[in-house]
């Protein structure tokens, strides 16, 4: 079952070359895969490739593990807290709906041009959606858990860990994995108008140039990043108190 992808990729790359070929299109329209590979190999002899790489997952990961630092114990906070989620639950999805790429002008303002205004829209992008997934993780949890922890003098930060945790572990994941998705796509965004680095930077700086071949190596590298740390994340699940949740 792992290798099937494999043929879907063959056949996409074979659905392209064969187009450039009969339509004969110009670079600047669709650039071929020969086109696409040269201008591969230009970006990673100029070094500037894994710059843009580095530069965009430093920038991904502080804005991401921020977000989850935060997020996680704010909505095992809201959770667990029903006058809590009354409260401050609207206020919270009502900044969850705001696309954080409306902040963008906010974040410059405040931030310049750089690291800082992408790791401040990541955060945005993550925190608001983490807590309420975290939060209707725990507020949904059967009754019948706490019921036994509570029999067995199991309280407080030792609920929390023994019970609460390993209980909402699949959601987690689940949600993390798409908290980093949107991460990643927010982040290509924000390089594109609040930095001078990184793979946003560049599929901006490739479309001044006209430079599509180069568009497409960086497109087909941030679509190819993005799998691979949905994957890193996905693997998780086999962590042996993580199983069980997916196999009930």
């Amino acid at each position: 079952m792992q290798y099937l992808p494999i043929p879907v990729v063959l056949a996409a790359f074979l659905l392209w070359w064969t187009l450039c070929a009969v339509h004969k299109l110009p670079a600047t329209m669709f650039p071929s895969p020969a086109q696409v590979w040269t201008g591969f190999l230009q970006e990673i002899n100029s070094g500037r490739l894994w710059n843009d790489i580095i530069a965009s997952l430093w920038r991904v990961f502080i804005g991401f593990g921020l977000s989850v630092a935060l997020g996680v114990p704010c909505g095992l906070w809201l959770g667990g807290s029903a006058w809590a989620r009354a409260a401050l639950m609207p206020s919270v999805n009502f900044l969850r709906s705001l696309s954080p790429i409306a902040w963008i002008g906010f974040a410059i303002v405040w931030f310049g041009v750089g690291d800082k205004p992408a790791i401040f829209l990541i955060f945005l992008s993550v925190f608001f959606p983490l807590t309420v997934s975290v939060s209707s993780s725990v507020s949904t949890l059967p009754s019948v858990y706490f019921r036994v922890a509570r029999d067995y003098g199991i309280e407080g930060v030792e609920r929390l860990s023994q019970v609460v945790l390993p209980a909402i572990l699949p959601e987690l994941i689940t949600a993390l994995r798409v908290s980093m998705g949107i991460a990643w796509v927010v982040l290509v965004a924000a390089e594109m108008v609040g930095a001078r680095s990184g793979l946003g930077f560049a599929i901006y700086d490739d479309r001044n140039a006209l430079r599509q071949d180069l568009l497409v190596v960086h497109m087909i590298v941030i679509g190819v990043i993005g799998v691979a740390l949905d994957r890193i994340l996905l693997s998780l699940k086999k962590i042996p108190s993580v199983r069980w949740g997916y196999e009930r």
